[in-house]
Order: C-alpha cells, then sequence, then structure tokens
C-alpha cells in the first residue's frame, strides 16, 4: 500500500434534517490555505511518482502527440460578403480564429490565443462578428476559468479597440443592426478571493455601446427578486426584437421575454412567462416567432406565436412531434434544418418554412452533425459531422439543390477500416433497454480477457452521441475496447429519458451503467479484472456513485472533475443551478436521497477499492474542485486493498473548456499508463 500524504481528520459532525453526518475533510474546500496548498501539492508528487514508474507511459504520450496532429475545424459562418472560421493546427494548444473574403477567399488570419500566454492557458471561448462583418466581439478566459474578458477587435485591420468587459460569465453576444453596440450578461464582481469559489447570483442584462467604458454600460434588465435567473440574448435577424430567453439553473424549462427595438424605452414583455416547457427562439418573419418546443411533445416540435397575437390558443403547431427526438431547429433561406436523433445519431429533414418536409441531408455514416446555422437570404449552410472513427469534418450544403460536399477534411494518421463500431442494446436493473456503443480494433475476440473503457454521462438533458476522440483511438489501437453507454438522466429519448434519471430517480443512472458492466462480462467482452470506468462532470459523479456502490465490479476507476459531495454542491460557484436534475440537500425527501448515493459520505472504511486516479483542475469554478481533494482523501483513509488511490491536479486549468492541447495530451496519457498498469495491459 501507498504512503499517503497525511491528511488531518476533523470532527466535524452536523445534523441534517435529524440525520449526524460527518465531514471530516471540510477543510480541504479552504484551496487556498497554505495547510490544502501543501496537501495538494504532497498528492501530487506522489502521483507522479507513482505514474513516472509506469515503462510505457511515455511510448503513450508520444502516440497520443501524433494522433492529436491533425486539423481542428469550426462550422464557418458567414456575415456579409465575409466568412469567418476557427482553426486548430495539428498539436497547437488552442484554436485560432480567422476570416476570408468569399468563400474561395485566402483565409487572413484574425485572432490567435496562441501567443497571448505563455503555457497556452489563454482560450478563445466565444465570439461575435458585427452584420457587416467589420468588428469582431471576442471573449477569452484564463486558466480554465469560466470567467471572461470581452474586447472588440476590427477585422480588417486585425487591431483591437479600446473596449474592455471583465466579469463576464454565461453570456452570448448580439449585435444590433447598426453596429454600434451590442448586448451580453454578466454577474457583478466578486469578492476578491471569492472568484472561483463563491455561489454566483443575480444575472444583469447589459448593452454596451462601442467607444465607452463598461461602468457606462446601459443596463437593459435584472431581476432583484429571481436571484437564480440567468438571460441569453439574441436580436432578431430584422433587428426588430430583442428575444431574451430566461433560465433558472439548469432547469430544461425556461422563460421567453421581447422588447421592440423600433420603439424607444419600450418595455420587457413577457412572452412565456410560466416555465411549463422548453422553449428556444429559432427566428421570426416578423412578428411571427417561431420556437422550437417540448411543451405537450416529449420529444418537442416546432410552433409559431404571433406576437401580435400571442394567446396560447391562437399558437400554430408548423413541425409536429415525430418518433425521434428533434435536438436542433435552424432556419435558414426559407427552410427550417431539423436535426433529430435515432438512437443517439444524428438525422437532419429540411421543412419548407410552412411546415412541409422537403428532404432530408444524408450523412456518411452513424455519427453526429451540428452547425447548420444561417440567415433568410442564405442559399448555403455548413455543417460539422464526426463519428467514433471520423474526425470533424466540415460540410457545405446548398439549399436549392440540396447537395453536400465536403468542405474542410482533416488528414488522417490512422485507418478508421481497422476498427469496428456496433451498437447494442441491454437491459437495466428494472428492465429498461439502454443503447450502447462499442468501438474496437477488427479482429477483436470474445474471450472475457479484453481490457476495457466503460464510459458514460446520464444527466442535465445532455445527449452522448458519436464524436470522434483521440483518447478513443488511442485506447482502441492498444487493444482496449470502448463503450458508451446513453443512460437515462441524458436527452438521447426527450423528457421521459431526461427525468426518468433526475431527483428521486437519479439511482436509475447508477443502475444503468452498473448494468452496462455486468452486460459486458455476461457477453464475454470482458470481465472485472478487466474492466475499468470513466467519466467527467456529472459522469464524475456517475463513477464515484458506482464505485462506492460496487467497488468488486471494476478494476480501475477515472472519476474527473466530479460533482462527489451531494450534501454541499449547492454552495459553491454555480451549483445551486443543478438542483433541477439532483434535488436539494435543503428538502427532507431529497436529502435522504442525496445521501443515499453521495460518493463522498458513502466512503467505507475497510473496503477493497478499485485502484482511482481522480482528476481535477485548481481553477476549476464550475465544480468546486474540493469535491474532488475530499473524495480522494476519503478513499485513501478507506483503502482496505493494496490499488492506489491517487488524485492528479491540474495547475491553472479548470473543468476543461478552453484547456490547452498539451496539458489535454498530458492527462489523457496519464489515465491511459494508469489503467495499462492497472489491467496489465500488454502494450
Amino acid at each position: 500500500m501507498l504512503d499517503y500524504p497525511q491528511t488531518p481528520r476533523e470532527e466535524l459532525v452536523e445534523t441534517l434534517h435529524g440525520i449526524p453526518v460527518p465531514d471530516p475533510y471540510r477543510w480541504l474546500e479552504e484551496t487556498d490555505s497554505s495547510q490544502t496548498q501543501n496537501w495538494l501539492a504532497a498528492q501530487n508528487r506522489l502521483t507522479e511518482e507513482f505514474l513516472s514508474r509506469i515503462p510505457v507511459r511515455e511510448k503513450i504520450r508520444r502516440r497520443v502527440s501524433e494522433l492529436w496532429d491533425y486539423e481542428k475545424y469550426g462550422v464557418p459562418f458567414r456575415r456579409k460578403d465575409r466568412y469567418f472560421f476557427t482553426l486548430q493546427q495539428g498539436l497547437q494548444n488552442q484554436s485560432a480564429l480567422y476570416w476570408t473574403a468569399g468563400l474561395a477567399g485566402k483565409p487572413q488570419l484574425l485572432l490567435d490565443p496562441n501567443g497571448l500566454s505563455e503555457d497556452g492557458t489563454v482560450a478563445l471561448m466565444g465570439y461575435s462578428a458585427s452584420n457587416d462583418g467589420s468588428k469582431l466581439a471576442y471573449g477569452l478566459s484564463s486558466a480554465g476559468s469560466d470567467w471572461q474578458e470581452w474586447r472588440v477587435r476590427q477585422v480588417e485591420s486585425g487591431a483591437d479597440l479600446d473596449d474592455r468587459l471583465d466579469w463576464i460569465k454565461y453570456t452570448n453576444v448580439c449585435w444590433t443592426t447598426d453596429d454600434q453596440g451590442f448586448f451580453y450578461s454578466r454577474y457583478d464582481q466578486p469578492q476578491e478571493g471569492a472568484e472561483y469559489k463563491a455561489a454566483q447570483f443575480y444575472h444583469k442584462l447589459y448593452y454596451h455601446r462601442l467607444g465607452t467604458p463598461q461602468d457606462d454600460d446601459r443596463l437593459i434588465y435584472q431581476r432583484p427578486d429571481q436571484k437564480e435567473w440567468r438571460f441569453f440574448a439574441e436580436v432578431s435577424e430584422d433587428g426588430r426584437y430583442l428575444i431574451l430567453s430566461v433560465h433558472r439553473g439548469t432547469q430544461q424549462e425556461n422563460g421567453v421575454f421581447y422588447r421592440d427595438l423600433q420603439v424607444q424605452d419600450a418595455p420587457m414583455v413577457e412572452l412565456l412567462s410560466r416555465f411549463d416547457a422548453h422553449y428556444t427562439f429559432i427566428g421570426n418573419d416578423g412578428p411571427r416567432c417561431y420556437f422550437a418546443t417540448d411543451l405537450e411533445a416529449p420529444r418537442s416540435r416546432v410552433i409559431a406565436i404571433d406576437l401580435e397575437d400571442p394567446d396560447r390558443s391562437h399558437w400554430q403547431e408548423i413541425i409536429p412531434e415525430a418518433a425521434d427526438t428533434l435536438q436542433e431547429v435552424h432556419l435558414s433561406g426559407d427552410s427550417f434544418i431539423v436535426s433529430y436523433l435515432h438512437d443517439a445519431r444524428s438525422q437532419v429533414k429540411i421543412y419548407h418554412i410552412s411546415g412541409r418536409e422537403t428532404g432530408a441531408i444524408e450523412l456518411p455514416t452513424p455519427g453526429t452533425a451540428s452547425g447548420f446555422s444561417g440567415r433568410l437570404a442564405d442559399k448555403e449552410t455548413f455543417f460539422h459531422f464526426t463519428s467514433f472513427t471520423m474526425p470533424g469534418t466540415i460540410f457545405r450544403h446548398e439549399l436549392e439543390a440540396g447537395q453536400s460536399t465536403v468542405f474542410r477534411q482533416p488528414r488522417l494518421t490512422f485507418d478508421p477500416d481497422e476498427y469496428v463500431i456496433e451498437q447494442v442494446f441491454y437491459s437495466s436493473k428494472d428492465g429498461t433497454q439502454v443503447p450502447m456503443s462499442l468501438g474496437y480494433k477488427r479482429g477483436l475476440s470474445r474471450n472475457g480477457q479484453n481490457p476495457t473503457y466503460l464510459y458514460g454521462y446520464g444527466g442535465f438533458a445532455i445527449s452522448l452521441t458519436p464524436q470522434f476522440s483521440v483518447a478513443q483511438l488511442a485506447w482502441m489501437e492498444m487493444g482496449g475496447l470502448c463503450a458508451w453507454t446513453n443512460l437515462r438522466g441524458g436527452g438521447e429519448y426527450g423528457r421521459p429519458w431526461h427525468e426518468a434519471g433526475t431527483k428521486l430517480h437519479k439511482q436509475n443512472v447508477f443502475d444503468d451503467f452498473i448494468a452496462a458492466a455486468e452486460w459486458l462480462s455476461e457477453q464475454r467482452y470482458t470481465c472485472r479484472e478487466k474492466l475499468a470506468i470513466g467519466g467527467r462532470s456529472n459522469g464524475g459523479l456517475l463513477v464515484g456513485a458506482c464505485l462506492t456502490q460496487r467497488p468488486e465490479l471494476y478494476r480501475a476507476c477515472l472519476p474527473a472533475v466530479g460533482v462527489l459531495d451531494m450534501l454541499r454542491f449547492h454552495k459553491f460557484t454555480v451549483g445551486w443551478g443543478w438542483v433541477s436534475d439532483y434535488g436539494s440537500p435543503e428538502d427532507p425527501e431529497e436529502f435522504k436521497a442525496l445521501l443515499a448515493y453521495s460518493p463522498y459520505h458513502n466512503v467505507r472504511a475497510g473496503t477493497s477499492y478499485p485502484a482511482t486516479l481522480v482528476c481535477t483542475g485548481d481553477h476549476d469554478d464550475r465544480v468546486f474542485p474540493a469535491h474532488s481533494f475530499k473524495f480522494a482523501a476519503a478513499l485513501q483513509a478507506a483503502q482496505e486493498g493494496e490499488a492506489p488511490i491517487l488524485i492528479r491536479i491540474e495547475t491553472r486549468a479548470g473543468h476543461g473548456l478552453g484547456k490547452p492541447s498539451e496539458k489535454l495530451i498530458a492527462e489523457i496519457s496519464d489515465q491511459w499508463a494508469f489503467l495499462v498498469w492497472a489491467l496489465e495491459m500488454k502494450v
């Protein structure tokens, strides 16, 4: 057994709803204290010492780097005669932004964040071009934080204006039609020292006029009586309406308000204020506005609301609910481009604006299609397509001809025909049929001895669809089997599938994952000694819960940036917003359900736990990293067996968005090296 760093245990017990709850490692929530910093450093030293003794670690890192070295294109969009797109070339840490004059114009570099920090940790997190294509508002984050600083750049010269906007988080940026300014949302500046920890409330919508200081920005909308509301604004294409989507945390139900921008000092009209369903604004034709919604349609549909006659009795259904789950809708030219999920794979159909189906976009293979943005005058749209063995490829679709052609395609450094992807269905504990995708090298034998990595998420109506990943390719190349399971709690089959994995039903998600692990062994793809499980964020919770509930079922576990203390998640950063999925620790009934599966609170002394490598980032201001600190400390103290319990804390890194390639490659390589050791793989 390893000699773990000394971790003091406090005799701290709280009585919650009449139940005494120990929290011996709460001191690790003081992430900036010298005691915690010393503990983190000692844990990282131990982890590095352990990983450095694995002979294949550097070999894996070299191969992951080789596979990473390909072009990663973003979906282009057009403003006037200019096209904008992102490109990350090879091993660049961050994507850069380019523009061209016309579709065939020479790419001009507009913004390259790779030169803004020595370690590559400044990332381009958002951008919005003015309607005439002459200016670009863009947001940068540093060290993986969700906080952003926004600036404005002139496209032709590449020079920045003096505008600087700080303390922005969870926003989009939309320009007014005169291109003299834009709307955005932000929080008040946090107290010094609380930037990455304190709960954030009272989102506010502002208008920034170019050339003026942020202090002069006009407050457009706030709700002091609704501290949890968050605002996402967009200006209708005709410039007449400011459309405000109002969200409460991560609840799927939202409101939609609007303001007539042609009327001075017009009030904000609460068009949809019941918060009874999910509504997404698609576009408008004058006062006729189109929305995708799951109101009375669990798998969603498209409706039209006339702002001059908005009574619900006059709403019109344009595209009815289908058997498959409606994922996204975009309005380009005179057509709706509608993305559906059929058993967690994309299907794309086209409808005339009247609602008449006119065709479909053929996709190259089962996979994931995204993009399709456009404007009413457009004759084309672009989309990104990927699958488990196909890196992201950009297609251009001509709307009138109905034809798609490859626009940008990366050069491959592997042969996709060497791999097999299959979809299977298995029964969960209660008999629910759950889809799962398997990927492996051609010729794999079902002998019960294949090293297997089982991955899941299962929350917040997020669908797990086919995506190319260097990590999973490297795993399959080494002879491993990848399994991706579509757990309840996701959005693959609409609202009922999501709700079946929330609050008092959250255990269904863990049961689905455990059943997947059992099925893989029963079908002789693998066995307990060759099985590892992994997940990130809500998927980190998934791994933590399944690890503590069924420790004998797996040989190794990789929980990353996980939500692991289910009694205090709501006290930090934006954790309060997850109550819609998890339930509230303040509610007695929901508290009991949370306590029953909370990974941190269900670690049991004297248990033989699987080899575990916990991963987090010291600047994670979405899932507070103390979740991982406390869980790792509890596991190390409780471990009865010989398997190592390690934690890898990435410095100047956050929840994952904007993490530079160098850090991603290092993390993947360390995780795979750990699994190669734990599963006794021959590489």
